[in-house]
């Protein structure tokens, strides 16, 4: 294993590829390139890749949410019932953000509030939970948020520090191999 990073072509392995950093528009142009599938997350994209690198069938996950499953639009009200599989929409978003302010966002807890839903929750339901997860202090950041990861990390190392010096610090840190990488 090489302690550079490598190009990425055919000659790659898949232990190879998972031990370095790639943003996700660089791994959708190899999958392109390899003639894979190049939609999704990063998550899923390093596992096709891997997948073909190494000769393996890979089995695409079930969908989440069916295409043909409902979903809300037009006029709104906290009565309205939330329809299972139901997205976090740009309707959705301007209706909360109408309701409760600039603050709103789809941030973890809203998003699996969504996923849970099985058909029996209402706009207020989604609205007063939203309120009963704010001020619970820094949220966890899900593992395909590198970077998020790293910038409060580092923001917790180096309060007040120039936001030149943490992207500094995270080109310093994407360029090293996983197993060199240690707290910030």
């Amino acid at each position: 294993m090489s302690d550079e990073r490598p190009a990425l072509d055919r000659g790659i392995s898949g232990a190879e590829l998972q031990r370095w950093y790639w943003r996700k528009d660089e791994l959708a142009g190899f999958a392109r390139q390899l003639g894979v599938r190049a939609t999704g997350g990063k998550d899923l994209l390093t596992r096709r890749i891997v997948a073909f690198l190494d000769g393996v069938e890979f089995a695409e996950p079930a969908p989440r949410h069916s295409s043909g499953s409902a979903q809300l639009s037009g006029c709104l009200g906290p009565e309205t019932v939330i329809p299972r599989g139901q997205r976090c929409s740009q309707v959705l978003r301007a209706w909360f953000s109408e309701r409760l302010g600039s603050a709103f966002h789809f941030d973890a807890e809203m998003r699996a509030f969504f996923v849970g839903t099985d058909g029996t929750q209402t706009l207020q339901d989604a609205l007063d939970h939203w309120r009963a997860t704010r001020g619970q202090g820094a949220q966890s950041i899900g593992e395909q948020f590198e970077f998020n990861r790293f910038t409060r990390a580092w923001h917790e190392t180096h309060p007040g520090g120039p936001r030149e010096e943490l992207l500094a610090a995270w080109r310093d840190y994407r360029a090293r191999p996983v197993e060199e990488r240690g707290r910030i």
